[in-house]
């Protein structure tokens, strides 16, 4: 079984069947779940040119914390014990951050189908990008239904 887990969550619908396919698991008391949001660094939208009231970036991050909470309580829900980080940066960066820093054994991501495989290619998808940069399992869940 695995020691340390993380979920990526965004409270996207792809997101959601990671934190059911980390209930599924069944994972033991031991296991240390951690659960990641992130905001999307501003600094990327000022680099465009494009000015971000400070405002703005505050709705972010209250909303990041919102799921990352009502994601938290389904865990809760089903007696695990989760830890939860809410972080500021580009996503790749940041999870990869994240599996470093926690040592972690299995991450765990969403993945939507709907995309075409040639706007996945050309914009690189997250969870592509993440197999290059972390040195650990990764369990892609996706809607078995599409």
């Amino acid at each position: 079984m695995y020691a340390r887990v993380l979920v990526a969550y965004d409270g996207s619908p792809e997101s959601r069947l990671a934190l059911d396919e980390c209930i599924r698991l069944a994972p033991g008391p031991t296991t240390a779940i951690h659960l990641a949001g992130v905001v999307h660094d501003p600094s990327l939208y000022v680099l465009a040119g494009e000015y971000v009231p400070e405002i703005a970036l505050g709705d972010d991050e209250a909303r990041v914390d919102a799921d990352i909470k009502e994601a938290a309580a389904q865990f809760t829900a089903h007696g695990l014990s989760v830890t939860s980080h809410v972080v500021v940066g580009e996503p790749v960066t940041v999870i990869a951050r994240l599996v470093e820093e926690l040592d972690i054994d299995l991450l765990i991501l969403g993945h939507p189908r709907s995309a075409s495989f040639a706007l996945r290619w050309w914009r690189g998808s997250t969870d592509a990008l993440l197999l290059e940069r972390v040195r650990c399992s990764i369990l892609v869940a996706a809607d078995p239904g599409r």
